[in-house]
């Protein structure tokens, strides 16, 4: 059998030998390293298409110190994972990204306290590089468990008090996008404004909750009401604001899944979007703007690009390029204009 060859596998060697150069060379070249002319980078490129080299990943991991692979935590149960169109926008945000960097996705999702251990035994187990972690909740323990596991860590939205400082994160201008909202809805002269806020352990809905109370500084209390970002507890919400106060003439909903509940609540019950309530949202998902009726006004955030960063940062960290500690990242969001408001 040849010395390049392993049953029919090319190897490195072979790769070399094809382009001319030292196997150290080639080994640059594959595994990502610097320090080596364009030119004999394009030779080694074209000796790995035209033999169909796959690199051994054992020995690439013992060359990079790099497993390739990237755990991407939601810390949210499997129905909201998979009911919830935000979590498939920000996945696939990121997964694209890691694709362009040549990384594997590891998806975990926490049910709850439970699943704390397995993830700990799991990030410190040296099977991934580092990790995303995004929908964290203030009085869980996760992102202990994830700084424990001494791995570098992007956050996806505002991390709660008590949190790691350091630990870099990527939102939207969720407090910005509220003001614009209920400032749109004052401009419309709606003056019973309504607010349907988000689960008040998650930063991004205490945010928003903040943009609605910047704007209407003495809003009544009996115009709050509490949802989970589902569209039931949406549906549920707007139910009994209509029921503590039939004279509710604007209302803005913290997500738009919450919105769209609120939206059949209010045509069951036979009031018109916008003549009698003003409906804004916030998020702009297509997938659940495009089935609203009358068509959603809400706030867009770009929460696949979102992702994107997300895997940017990491990659900083991961490859010691920029500062030692990547800034965090704050994206503008806009409003939409649509007919609910």
């Amino acid at each position: 059998m040849s010395e390049q060859t392993t049953g029919s596998r090319p190897t490195l060697e072979a790769v070399a030998a094809r382009a001319g150069v030292s196997r150290a060379t080639a080994s640059r070249v594959v595994n990502g390293g610097a320090g080596v002319r364009a030119p004999l980078v394009e030779k080694v490129r074209r000796a790995v298409e035209e033999l169909g080299y796959v690199p051994n990943h054992a020995a690439r991991t013992l060359v990079t110190r790099r497993n390739g692979a990237v755990a991407v935590i939601i810390a949210e149960p499997e129905f909201r994972i998979f009911s919830d169109p935000f979590f498939e926008q920000q996945v696939r945000g990121i997964s694209r990204e890691l694709t362009a960097h040549d990384a594997q996705l590891v998806l975990l999702w926490v049910e709850g306290p439970g699943d704390h251990e397995r993830i700990a035994r799991y990030l410190g187990g040296g099977h991934v590089d580092g990790a995303l972690a995004f929908s964290l909740h203030s009085d869980d323990a996760l992102p202990a468990v994830i700084e424990g596991a001494r791995i570098p860590v992007v956050v996806g939205g505002r991390p709660a008090p008590g949190t790691d400082p350091a630990v870099p994160f990527v939102d939207c201008d969720n407090r910005g996008g509220a003001r614009e909202a209920v400032r749109h809805l004052v401009d419309l002269g709606r003056r019973n404004i309504a607010h349907i806020s988000g689960p008040a352990d998650q930063t991004s809905a205490i945010d928003r909750l903040h943009g609605y109370r910047d704007v209407l500084l003495d809003a009544d209390p009996e115009l709050l009401c509490a949802g989970d970002f589902t569209e039931e507890s949406g549906a549920r919400a707007m139910a009994e604001l209509l029921d503590r106060r039939p004279d509710v003439d604007g209302v803005f909903v913290a997500n738009d899944l919450m919105a769209s509940g609120a939206l059949r609540t209010l045509r069951e019950r036979g009031v018109r979007v916008p003549e009698d309530v003003a409906v804004v949202g916030f998020d702009d998902m297509a997938s659940v703007v495009g089935r609203t009726s009358p068509a959603l006004t809400t706030v867009h955030q770009d929460i696949e690009g979102m992702g994107r960063l997300m895997v940017k940062l990491l990659m900083r960290l991961l490859d010691g390029t920029g500062p030692e500690i990547p800034g965090s990242v704050v994206t503008p969001t806009s409003l939409v204009r649509r007919a609910s408001a």
